[in-house]
């Protein structure tokens, strides 16, 4: 970080120089955000409005960590074009288009009658969303499952909760268990929520054709998405070993090498790689918006909001040039993942309020933050003996 220094060391004036310079945006774009959601539907919208952004930044934390990861890699002129263009790709095509055409196709209008209906005639928007919500949440509750379920079923080197971890890692050296298990779930779900499912009215009907079809879809486009992803990551990793021995090359041969040309094809596959991933996590927030409200202009507020302080973090992250300092923030993000999933199936039958299914997330990112908060205390406090028994 760019500190400030004088005399007497480091400046806090720095530090709050870098925050607002990369949170600025971020901080503009949410008052407006919360205002503008007052106006629309007074305090019960600004409180939806104000969950959904926490839930859009509590679930994309990781994503942020994933992107920083692989901006610093980047020439300034492809972190530009990922942290404009992907702005808007990721603000107004993700949060803003895609939940009307979710709408659209599950009740089966016409996209511009769909966004009609939403903003003038929310009541009878409301009943097409109410009857489509079973397909809606078995196709999301599907693939943020998956999402969860590939997370806890690999052997990470640091573990959260070890006492559960520990064993799922053994568990997830089985070829497909996580699509085994999610299809189970499925089946449970089909034969369970989905034979009494709540429909406009306040009746419930038999709709486990509908979510099975449905959850396969999600499942399916879970792993489109991560087979993309994984071409993308292949991709990168041949054209920096390209890149790598081309360098070599020129230095025996005695010749220079364009660094612009050669860092913009590499930062090429980097920003298809970052736009696939960005696109995932997107959904995720999308999906698990459902569970809060079924208002398009509410949803395209908050994850708005949110997504907006996911590209100041992800520049903040980059900047400070560590990602490891909250370690148990990823394994919170997928936990509340999880459970977001579960109440998704769950609301297929069952009214769940919205402010439960926005604060368990809010309270699992917590849990993880304070417990990333404590081991950097203990680990400190360690090496900080270590050092005094050396010096005695």
């Amino acid at each position: 970080m760019l500190l400030q220094t004088g005399p007497e060391g480091p400046s806090n004036d720095g530090e709050y120089a870098v925050l607002l310079k990369t949170f600025g945006w971020s901080f503009g774009i949410t008052v407006l955000g919360l205002v503008a959601a007052a106006f629309y539907g007074g305090w019960t919208a600004f409180g939806v409005v104000a969950i959904l952004a926490v839930l859009e930044i509590s679930l994309s934390f990781d994503n942020a960590v994933i992107n920083a990861g692989i901006l610093k890699k980047m020439n300034a002129f492809w972190q530009k074009i990922f942290l404009t263009v992907g702005v808007l790709i990721a603000v107004f095509g993700m949060r803003l288009v895609f939940p009307v055409l979710i709408v659209a196709v599950t009740a089966k209008i016409n996209p511009v009658d769909a966004v009609d209906l939403a903003i003038n005639n929310k009541d009878h928007y409301q009943e097409l969303v109410t009857d489509a919500h079973p397909a809606i949440a078995a196709f999301g509750g599907m693939f943020l499952m998956m999402i969860f379920l590939d997370f806890i079923f690999e052997d990470h080197d640091i573990k959260w909760l070890g006492w559960l971890e520990r064993p799922l890692a053994k568990l997830g050296k089985v070829d497909m268990l996580s699509v085994c298990v999610a299809l189970i779930l499925l089946l449970i779900a089909s034969m369970t929520v989905a034979t009494h499912a709540h429909v406009h009215g306040g009746g419930h009907v038999d709709k486990a054709e509908t979510v099975l079809l449905s959850g396969i879809a999600g499942l399916i486009t879970y792993l489109i998405v991560g087979g993309l992803s994984g071409f993308f990551e292949n991709k990168l990793e041949e054209e920096e070993e390209a890149e790598e021995e081309r360098e070599e090359a020129a230095v025996k041969s005695g010749k220079s090498r364009s660094a612009v040309a050669l860092a913009g094809k590499g930062a090429f596959f980097m920003f298809l790689y970052l736009e696939v991933i960005d696109a995932s996590f997107s959904f995720d927030g999308v999906i698990g918006a459902f569970a809060i409200t079924n208002d398009i202009i509410l949803m395209a507020l908050g994850l708005g909001i949110g997504a907006m302080y996911i590209r100041s973090l992800t520049v903040y992250l980059v900047r400070q040039g560590t990602l490891d300092d909250y370690v148990y923030l990823e394994h919170g993000a997928h936990y509340a993942i999880g459970a977001l999933s579960v109440l998704l199936l769950v609301t297929i039958r069952y009214e769940i309020p919205e402010v439960v299914t926005g604060l368990i997330g809010v309270v699992l990112i917590a849990a993880s933050f304070w417990s990333s908060v404590r081991r950097n205390k203990r680990i400190a406090a360690e090496e900080g003996h270590e050092a005094e028994k050396v010096a005695v």
